[in-house]
């Protein structure tokens, strides 16, 4: 039997919660993994989750390294398991972990990475910033609402849906005049910096210089393609690779893209290493006919192993 194609995505902030790490949190694969993060975090990432409220789980320092290591735990216990044939790709700060994943950032380095970027992010934002999403209208009437304030599309997810960063304030009239417009969705996002907009320009830069004092490796591991989120094209040159990954912080992440070159690569099972379900959720919206899950749907670490070995072995 040849095992199927399968992408996995790697999760960006929102879905994070106090049981993320369940079913990981014992496991040998990830303790180093959660060692390292204690030491970015200032306690436990285990048992801090289950203890904080919801304002510090989603305080964005804290938020980012939280998200990559649930992704980074997840590939870990299951590195026996997920094919070597693989795209990856990522939505937001989760496209650090997706490098990682495809082999060319090794795992601690990539959470020391996510939490310079966000503190990168927090330098750079200047007032009371966050993000909103809207579902329902299309571009130009988006583009229009956005020109008028300090708003910017930041995320283009497939079928008229929009995530929006900016000033707090803009994103409150754009929410009230999106439902006057008729839009089928209007809720804001938990993440409170305008990512993936002009008003981050000041921290790429600074990014791109964290991304250079890291030891990267020149290719992706062999059968692996990972998708860059500015554009869903596959990285082949590493180095421009990192440029876009730098850019991401600043520029809209084009997840409709990433999520039809997955399709375009053969990829049939989408697989969303968490925390939450957004991705997988997007992605079998877009996709009906394909196996769309992710890894906070199971209740146990055997049942993710026996779904993921089910899925992927093509009989």
């Amino acid at each position: 039997m040849r095992e199927r194609v399968i992408a996995i995505l790697c999760s960006g902030q929102g879905g994070q919660h106090a049981g993320m790490f369940s079913l990981t949190g014992d496991t040998p694969e990830a303790s180093a993994l959660f060692a390292h993060a204690t030491t970015l975090l200032g306690g436990d990432p285990r048992s801090w989750v289950r203890s904080a409220g919801e304002g510090a789980l989603h305080q964005n320092r804290t938020a980012q390294l939280l998200c990559t290591l649930q992704s980074l735990s997840a590939a870990a216990v299951l590195a026996d398991l997920l094919p070597q044939r693989r795209c990856v790709a990522g939505y937001s700060v989760g496209e650090v972990a997706a490098w990682s994943i495809a082999g060319l950032i090794a795992e601690a380095e990539a959470l020391t990475l996510v939490t310079q970027r966000a503190e990168a992010m927090d330098a750079t934002s200047k007032s009371e910033q966050g993000m909103l999403f809207v579902r329902g209208l299309p571009r130009a009437v988006i583009d229009k609402l956005c020109a008028r304030r300090e708003a910017a599309i930041a995320i283009v997810n497939p079928g008229d849906a929009w995530v929006l960063g900016g000033q707090s304030s803009a994103l409150d009239a754009i929410a009230i005049e999106s439902v006057q417009l008729g839009a089928s969705r209007v809720v804001p996002v938990a993440v409170h910096v305008a990512s993936h907009t002009y008003l981050m320009a000041d921290a790429s830069p600074v990014f791109r210089g964290n991304l250079g004092a890291v030891r990267i490796q020149c290719a992706p591991r062999a059968g692996s393609r990972l998708f860059s989120g500015v554009d869903g094209t596959a990285v082949f040159d590493t180095l421009a690779g990192l440029d876009k990954l730098a850019l991401q912080i600043s520029h809209p992440v084009q997840w409709a893209s990433c999520l039809a070159s997955c399709v375009e690569a053969g990829a049939r099972v989408f697989f969303e290493l968490g925390p939450g379900h957004a991705l997988a959720d997007i992605a079998a919206r877009s996709y009906p006919g394909m196996t769309a899950r992710s890894f906070d749907d199971f209740r146990s670490l055997q049942g993710v192993r026996a779904w993921l070995q089910r899925v992927t072995a093509d009989g």
